[in-house]
């Protein structure tokens, strides 16, 4: 099995190979390019991201620091994505993001893990499992997502939660492990944070 099918297998493999090596320094040329641009370079910055993305749709917005082993390459966005500062992907193998998904500061986006048995380790060994996240989803600042976890349509995602298992579309999940703490429900569709009123809807 070629190198470019073992990293998305699931499969055991050594990421140091020299393909690898080659392949993902060219990829991380172009995310320091990404990084190292000025806030007034925002279409460069939208060329730079066509080219390190796998698929990137049209009104993403991604804040420089971002980070991700192979910049990017691997990853499927839909369109109007958001990105807060610090922004990390691990993409060995493939993440999927829909539409109108929102990230906040320092989210990490995990899809690589390694063997418990500790001579494996050693040796270096690692597999990697994709991450799907819905559309229009919300992940609140520094939310961590392991390995093969879905996040389904309109879920929220509080802040600092460690997401281990799928999540539910359409709810509210928090903590570590993250667990579903209540289905999104007619009072949000009132008020947008505790008593405070949606009035906007109605001017």
């Amino acid at each position: 099995m070629e190198w470019q099918d073992k990293i998305h297998s699931g499969d055991l493999y050594l990421p140091d190979g020299a393909d690898i090596v080659v392949e993902q320094k060219k990829c991380m040329e172009l995310l320091y390019d990404f990084n190292q641009t000025r806030p007034s370079e925002g279409e460069k910055r939208r060329q730079l991201l066509k080219q390190m993305f796998g698929e990137i749709g049209e009104g993403c917005y991604i804040e420089p620091p971002f980070h991700a082993n192979w910049a990017g390459r691997h990853i499927h966005l839909g369109s109007h994505v958001y990105a807060n500062f610090g922004l990390t992907c691990v993409d060995d193998t493939h993440i999927y993001v829909g539409d109108y998904t929102m990230f906040g500061p320092n989210v990490v986006l995990a899809t690589a893990n390694h063997p418990i048995l500790p001579r494996l380790r050693e040796q270096a060994y690692q597999y990697n499992l994709p991450i799907h996240i819905g559309r229009n989803c919300w992940l609140g600042a520094g939310v961590i997502v392991v390995p093969g976890v879905t996040i389904g349509d309109n879920a929220v995602i509080g802040a600092g939660s460690v997401v281990t298992r799928d999540i539910p579309a359409g709810t509210v999940a928090v903590g570590n492990p993250c667990r579903v703490l209540r289905e999104i429900s007619e009072h949000d569709e009132e008020y947008y944070y505790r008593d405070r009123r949606i009035s906007l809807l109605n001017d």
